[in-house]
């Protein structure tokens, strides 16, 4: 028996184990698939399970990963332990420190059929071009559990059951902070519209009136996506939706905005990630602040609920910067929308990552914290840490009490404070809220 492990993926059904279980039964080979993030280890799977997969598509779900194959390892040496996925080939030292005997990178469903069926797998680590092609399959997502279990969406008062799929793998772009970019390089693959469908159309029979198009930018291929939506209002006309898009692409297809608009998008996810012109040309993002606002600008005029995700603190943020990201939410009547989180993110900095060129952050960084897998810095005004961390600190104590206003009410405050300022009056905190934009009611970190 092979059993395929998924330790986190964003509140969604796992398309990881999904895809690989696709691919490892259409070889005749056994299958179990457990979503420990939802249901504990069965003792009997680990007994007399052969082979177990962990899947690491994200910086969460790696380190979540350590103790299960600690665990796997010490119970049962004899039996192959792989982890695959984008955090694979820049982890590998530690994963196998963990007790992964194989470590696969990205697009690894033929590999695992190969090491299941007892063939010899050298694991290389692919990047960009060497990315492997695959003739996709659809998901099989027999066995895992059922869609109520997960995350869902709320829109219009009501919750609905929402499946996960992806449309096209890797990115042309090579956003310099991006964990995709050191493993596929800017190359881009495209999952086929029917193969697509096909995933959608099984998690709608299984309930799901929401589906989420998991891609890192759904424009990569704008005459696929097109394709893709077409195909999904004519089947599906009363299921929603919501796709990740970057900002220039918001900008460059506006037919593409009036096609989203007209067949059920429920919202737009942009990495918008600041509004400062000199922390997006270090990050490589491709747009200014003032593109940014045009996009919310044209997504606002044609009904879309644009969601931006933002990296608040970096080498280069200060006091002031970080108050001017405050002030343009509420200037861009973006308060009620974004995840009280994403404003005290910390700028992840994985092995590998392209920021690590930057001079600034050559000279605040540390070497690779093997138990974080990431490079820990320290910025160079210990008062902006300092902010940082107090503001995940009262994240942390509220939980999923605070509203985005009322978060965003205490964290200007707190950074005020920071910044010596004394305090203006302002409106109470419900005031700041001026729309209700569909959520996912998982909130999430990668």
């Amino acid at each position: 028996m092979i059993v395929l492990l998924s330790t986190y993926e964003l509140g969604r059904p796992p398309f990881g184990l999904a895809s690989a279980a696709a691919w490892l039964r259409a070889a005749g080979l056994e299958v179990r698939t457990v979503d420990l993030s939802r249901d504990p280890m069965p003792p009997a799977v680990v007994a007399q399970a052969r082979v177990f997969a962990l899947h690491v598509p994200m910086h969460a779900a790696t380190r979540l990963a350590g103790p299960v194959l600690v665990m796997l390892r010490d119970a049962r040496p004899e039996a192959l332990r792989v982890a695959f996925g984008l955090y694979g080939p820049m982890n590998e030292a530690w994963l196998r420190h963990q007790g992964a005997s194989h470590v696969l990178g990205v697009e690894a469903e033929a590999q695992l059929v190969a090491l299941a069926s007892g063939q010899r797998v050298d694991a290389p680590l692919p990047r960009g071009t060497q990315v492997p092609r695959l003739a996709f399959r659809v998901p099989d997502r027999s066995t895992l559990p059922p869609l109520d279990r997960y995350a869902r969406l709320t829109i219009e008062g009501e919750q609905r059951l929402a499946g996960y799929t992806e449309a096209s793998r890797g990115c042309l772009h090579t956003c310099a902070h991006c964990p995709i970019v050191p493993v596929y390089g800017g190359a881009l693959r495209v999952v086929p519209v029917d193969v697509v469908m096909a995933d959608v159309d099984q998690q709608v029979a299984a309930g799901a009136r929401h589906i989420t198009f998991g891609d890192p930018d759904f424009l990569n291929g704008p005459t696929h996506a097109r394709r893709l939506l077409e195909a999904l209002s004519a089947r599906h006309p009363d299921v929603t939706y919501d796709v990740t898009i970057k900002v220039e692409h918001l900008l460059r297809h506006p037919d593409l905005l009036d096609l989203l608009a007209a067949t059920r998008c429920a919202f737009v996810t942009s990495a918008v990630e600041a509004f400062d012109d000199d922390i997006l040309r270090r990050l490589r993002k491709g747009h200014t602040a003032d593109d940014a606002r045009r996009a919310i600008a044209a997504c606002r005029d044609r009904g879309l609920a644009l969601v931006p995700t933002f990296v608040a603190f970096t080498p280069w943020t200060t006091l002031d910067g970080y108050l001017a990201l405050l002030d343009a939410l509420v200037a861009n009547d973006l308060v009620g929308v974004v995840a009280p989180v994403q404003l005290a993110l910390r700028l992840l900095l994985p092995a590998g990552s392209a920021l690590l060129a930057d001079p600034v952050v050559a000279r605040v960084a540390g070497a690779f914290d093997r138990d974080a897998l990431a490079h820990p810095w320290t910025h160079d005004d210990p008062v902006v840490d300092r902010l940082q961390a107090d503001m995940m600190a009262w994240l942390g104590r509220q939980g999923r009490r605070a509203s985005a206003a009322l978060a965003y009410e205490e964290l200007r405050r707190l950074a005020e404070v920071a910044a010596g300022r004394s305090r203006d009056t302002c409106a109470p905190a419900d005031a700041w809220v001026r729309a209700t934009v569909p959520y996912l009611d998982e909130p999430w970190y990668c």
